[in-house]
C-alpha cells in the first residue's frame, strides 16, 4: 500500500507565501506524474500544477507566475511553492501521484488534503 502525506497547509494574508510538501510512502518503484489540485466550498477539483519524473511542469492560468512545483525523486516528495497568495487561492488543497508499486502495478494515489485560507 501507498500513503501520501500532505503538509505545510495554513492561514496566511493576502501577498504572502506558502509552501506544501507531499511525501510518499509505502511500497513504491517509482513514481510518474505528480501533481497538486484544489477544492473551494461550492466547486469542483481543478488542476494547481503538476511535474513529470523529469521535470516538466504545468500550470493552471490562475496561478502562473505565482506558484512553483518542484520534486524530489530520492525522497518521493513533491512541493508546491505560493508566492503572492490571493484570497480566491483560498481551498484544500490535495496532492496526486501516479504511482508504479513494488509488484509493478499502477495506479493513482491521493493526499488527505491540506487547507489553505488566504484572508486578511
Amino acid at each position: 500500500q501507498v500513503q501520501l502525506v500532505e503538509s505545510g497547509g495554513g492561514l496566511v494574508q493576502p501577498g504572502g507565501s506558502l509552501r506544501l510538501s507531499c511525501a510518499a510512502s509505502g511500497s513504491i518503484f517509482s513514481i510518474n506524474n505528480m501533481g497538486w489540485y484544489r477544492q473551494a466550498p461550492g466547486k469542483q477539483r481543478e488542476l494547481v500544477a503538476s511535474i513529470t519524473r523529469g521535470g516538466s511542469t504545468n500550470y493552471a492560468d490562475s496561478v502562473k507566475g505565482r506558484f512553483t512545483v518542484s520534486r524530489d525523486n530520492a525522497k518521493n516528495t513533491v512541493y508546491l511553492q505560493m508566492d503572492s497568495l490571493k484570497p480566491e487561492d483560498t481551498a484544500v488543497y490535495y496532492c496526486k501521484a501516479d504511482v508504479v508499486s513494488s509488484m509493478f502495478t499502477s495506479r493513482e494515489y491521493w493526499g488527505q488534503g491540506t487547507q489553505v485560507t488566504v484572508s486578511s
